[in-house]
């Protein structure tokens, strides 16, 4: 029981750290809301990304997991020549796909 206890004190606090930060190339990439296309821009692709939703028993918070998943996105966007990041649905199991826009 106490080891139990113990486990938990340790996890809880990690659950509430950003776990993700925004690389330099990241922070000029911009997120748009889902839908249509944004006019005047060409798509580079699509970019998968992935968090921990869960430490153990324990579900992280959804709006910090998808702040992360919004920072991988972005930090992978320059890779495919990208600037603009679009959700095409929701994060399901810590795991969402974007839309990966050059725009100008």
């Amino acid at each position: 029981m106490r080891l139990a206890a113990a486990s938990l004190l340790l996890v809880l606090p990690l659950a509430a750290c950003t776990w993700v930060p925004l690389q330099p190339q990241g922070k000029a990439v911009r997120v748009i809301a889902a839908g249509a296309a944004p006019a005047g821009c060409t798509r580079q692709g699509e970019v998968e990304v992935s968090v921990k939703h869960s430490v153990g028993f324990y579900q992280r918070d959804q709006v910090k997991v998808r702040d992360e998943l919004e920072s991988l996105a972005r930090n992978e966007a320059p890779g495919v020549g990208a600037n603009v990041v679009q959700p095409l649905g929701e994060p399901a199991g810590g795991t969402q796909r974007f839309a990966a826009w050059q725009c100008p």
